[in-house]
């Protein structure tokens, strides 16, 4: 699937489906869900269960500096407590703190609400445990546990818009890892692969329209590990084939970083060429590992005839060396 303008709009009604609580059997059909469904079943016969089901603890201050923490939350699924690592060090939520306070030169201090299996309907009672610890940024990976478990698309992205809302509203800037390309995980056969490719890449493109409207910006999973996946699996993937490896972990928090630290003012925000619709870019994020997606004025206006105007930011095109 490509960026048409085909994509936009199915970003679109999934959207406006989420608004006004419709069921959001808006993508590939209703049989298609049933195809899902064996397909996750499939997978997690083949894949077996990972070594262990939760990542390891990492609550706690990072960064060897002085200061008052920056207050970090990670939410999500599996993806975002590192799930099948033994070391906090090689989570996602603690290689991005460690990054962060060293941009900052502060302390970073970390809450993991995550769980792991977790689908966007889960994210409330996280923001729940979330708010306690007054986070100043939130980054929430979520969504293929949503493609997996046939949840309608409109659902899905409802429940992740009003955990972003609630998260915005007490004061946290917020940025969402969209669903990954289910189509580089081996286990699946083609064409369930493609179907499922599709699939993840259409709900991606959703989040973004419904993240930027909650006040959030977006970094797209996409294919981010797809190629290198696809090319050297026995590195890039964990034991269990289906959840990334130490190295894997590191190229996701490597992508999110830059929008993290921008969301926090650490870095300036780039001055964008032109604003463009929020479906169109949504529809193109979805395509491009890493592309960040954040909300733009245009003379002076947010939004334009097409929806919110956004800036479309291609923030990464080269794979994390190998000796990062």
């Amino acid at each position: 699937m490509s960026w048409t303008p085909g994509a936009a709009r199915a970003a679109r009604r999934i959207a406006a489906a989420a608004a006004v609580g419709g069921g959001g059997l808006t993508l590939l059909g209703a049989a298609t869900y049933g195809i899902l469904f064996a397909e996750g079943v499939l997978a997690r016969r083949i894949v077996g269960r990972p070594h262990g089901m939760e990542g390891p603890p990492s609550d706690g201050v990072y960064g060897e500096f002085g200061g008052e923490p920056i207050r970090m939350a990670m939410l999500g699924d599996s993806t975002s407590v590192g799930l099948g690592m033994t070391d906090p060090a090689d989570t996602p939520g603690v290689l991005i703190a460690c990054g962060v306070a060293a941009v900052a030169e502060r302390p970073v201090r970390l809450t993991v609400a995550g769980v792991s299996g977790a689908a966007s309907a889960d994210l409330g009672e996280q923001v729940d445990r979330a708010l306690e610890a007054r986070p100043e940024v939130a980054v929430v990976f979520i969504g293929a546990n949503d493609v997996t478990t046939q949840t309608f698309p409109a659902q899905a992205v409802r429940h992740l818009q009003k955990a972003v809302r609630r998260l915005r509203e007490a004061g946290a800037e917020v940025v969402v890892g969209t669903c990954p390309d289910l189509g580089t995980v081996r286990p699946l056969p083609q064409p369930l692969r493609w179907v499922t490719r599709r699939w993840s890449r259409q709900l991606a493109a959703a989040q973004t329209v419904a993240v930027i409207e909650a006040g959030g910006r977006t970094v797209a999973f996409a294919d981010l590990l797809g190629e290198e996946f696809e090319s050297n699996p026995h590195e890039m993937f964990g034991p269990d084939r289906y959840h990334p490896s130490r190295r894997g972990y590191t190229q996701v928090a490597y992508a999110v970083l830059p929008s993290v630290c921008t969301a926090l003012e650490l870095w300036p925000e780039p001055q964008p060429v032109r604003g463009q619709s929020v479906y169109l870019a949504a529809a193109k994020a979805a395509e491009e590992p890493g592309a960040e997606v954040s909300a733009t004025r245009v003379a002076g206006r947010a939004t334009g005839p097409h929806g919110r105007w956004v800036t479309l930011l291609r923030r990464r095109s080269e794979p994390l060396p190998h000796d990062a």
